[in-house]
């Protein structure tokens, strides 16, 4: 695929002090991408929010070599760059005034249809976030199936909404604060690569760009802006997701939060938004249905968790596997060899190896709880 006048669109967001903002007023005064690297100084200097100094910079920039070597590296690894004017540019992002000229995109999900949900939280995520998450994606997954889960890509929270939503076979999205020649943190590579299977990598940084702080407070307002609607799982005081919610509020998109106990450091942030009134309390994912007035496909979904459960697993596994599923806290080793008719000991084997498979945990006192 040949993309026309990349190099210019590209150009410009290399240009030092040319933000998002400035760089699409700078394109409609002059009419053309191409034309803002051909203008005189003198003309550009008189632009607002230019002056002398940007003019000088825009140019005396040497940036169109480096342009035209990320368009050869787009085309070469089937990531498919989307400009703001484009069509298939995410219509949310583009009622966001700062959103990014300039997307990167690697899979196979439109960014148009459907309801996009953002989950953001800590990368220190305890159990019951963890669990959270997972029952909210679940519970969407059969309710709303035209659900996009969207979230960073980063530990805790993050991987655990994409693992949990490539699970129940919804689409999901991970934006990320570096180039898509990379996967940060590499550990996440082999989820990252079932999630373009069905949903996306996004950024708006060209390849070679490191994961560096700055890039992922960036990229929050990139998961504020494409989504309808955001919710924060777990959070301390302060943190990424709680920019993401602030700026959420900013473009008055609705925000979520799970409440927590009042000393809960990781529940810390989700009570502040609650009770500042910056995020509506929710248990399940019938709250936040209700709230922004969506209607209940009543699809189930279940065949799809069901298949992804249940490979490789023995009949004996699988009737485990079935009546776990009919405790929702869990039950305890004794009690599930009695209703299995089945030797402790063979019991306890079986379970191990399933625990072993990320389908179970064993929580205090030999009690055993689903985790999918």
């Amino acid at each position: 695929m040949i993309y026309d006048n990349f190099n210019y669109k590209i150009g410009i967001t290399l240009i030092k002090g040319i933000g998002n903002a400035l760089a699409k007023n700078l394109i409609a005064y002059i009419g053309s991408e191409e034309g803002i690297f051909k203008e005189s100084q003198k003309n550009l200097a008189k632009i607002p929010g230019i002056g002398e100094v940007l003019s000088r910079e825009i140019v005396n920039a040497d940036v169109l070599k480096r342009a035209e070597q990320e368009v050869e590296f787009i085309t070469k690894n089937k990531i498919v760059p989307l400009y703001f004017t484009d069509r298939d540019y995410p219509f949310r992002l583009k009622e966001c005034p700062d959103s990014p000229i300039m997307l990167y995109t690697r899979g196979n999900c439109s960014l148009n249809d459907g309801k996009f949900i953002g989950l953001v939280g800590t990368r220190n995520a305890t159990e019951t976030g963890r669990e959270n998450c997972r029952k909210l994606i679940q519970d969407i997954a059969q309710q709303l199936p035209n659900a996009i889960i969207v979230s960073g890509l980063a530990y805790g929270v993050d991987i655990c909404a994409h693992k949990a939503a490539v699970d129940c076979g919804l689409p999901t999205i991970g934006v990320v604060g570096h180039g898509l020649d990379r996967i940060y943190p590499a550990v996440h590579r082999p989820t990252a690569v079932k999630m373009v299977e069905n949903g996306m990598l996004l950024t708006e940084y060209i390849s070679g760009t490191n994961p560096d702080r700055q890039n992922f407070v960036q990229r929050n307002r990139i998961i504020a802006g494409l989504c309808d609607a955001t919710v924060v799982v777990e959070s301390a005081s302060k943190g990424g997701a709680l920019i993401t919610a602030e700026q959420a509020n900013d473009y008055n998109r609705d925000v979520f939060a799970f409440p927590g106990r009042v000393n809960d450091e990781w529940s810390a942030g989700c009570n502040a938004l609650i009770k500042a009134n910056k995020a509506s309390l929710i248990e399940s994912a019938d709250d936040m249905l209700r709230f922004m007035n969506w209607e209940k496909q009543n699809v189930s979904n279940q065949m799809n968790i069901q298949t992804t459960l249940f490979l490789d697993l023995t009949d004996e596994d699988q009737d485990i596997v079935s009546l776990l599923r009919q405790f929702s806290d869990g039950i305890q080793l004794n009690e599930l060899a009695i209703k299995l008719e089945m030797p402790i000991s063979k019991v306890s084997a079986m379970l191990l190896e399933l625990e072993f498979k990320g389908i179970l945990k064993c929580l205090p006192g030999s009690v055993y709880k689903i985790v999918k």
